[in-house]
């Protein structure tokens, strides 16, 4: 009985224990450039532009990307520490990214 995770019992109400989350970390670089990488690949031919590189410790990636994808107008995502944001205008968000104050380097093709 000790192996079961009790869920309900009438004595007490409902019982849920909190597990916490695993933060993702992303992929910083050494010298401390954000990637800007433009992918196809599992998106039947629709291109997405990679934010990588951001430490998630020192910014919510969360917020960042809100802030990116209403002033890009564009969908996007946070997916394992790396920022997804639909389409493929990546001076428009290398512009953005610099003004939030990071350095930015345009990546791939």
């Amino acid at each position: 009985m000790s192996e079961s995770r009790l869920v309900y019992s009438t004595d007490v109400g409902r019982i849920d224990t909190k597990e916490p989350k695993q933060e993702v970390q992303g992929k910083v670089f050494k010298d401390g450039a954000v990637r800007i990488e433009r992918q196809t690949k599992g998106r039947k031919g629709k291109g997405v532009m990679l934010v990588v590189g951001i430490d998630s410790e020192q910014h919510d990636l969360k917020k960042l990307a809100k802030t990116l994808k209403s002033k890009m107008g564009q969908g996007g995502a946070v997916k394992e520490g790396v920022i997804e944001i639909q389409g493929d205008d990546r001076e428009k968000l290398k512009q953005l990214l610099e003004g939030q104050g990071f350095k930015v380097k345009i990546a791939g093709g």
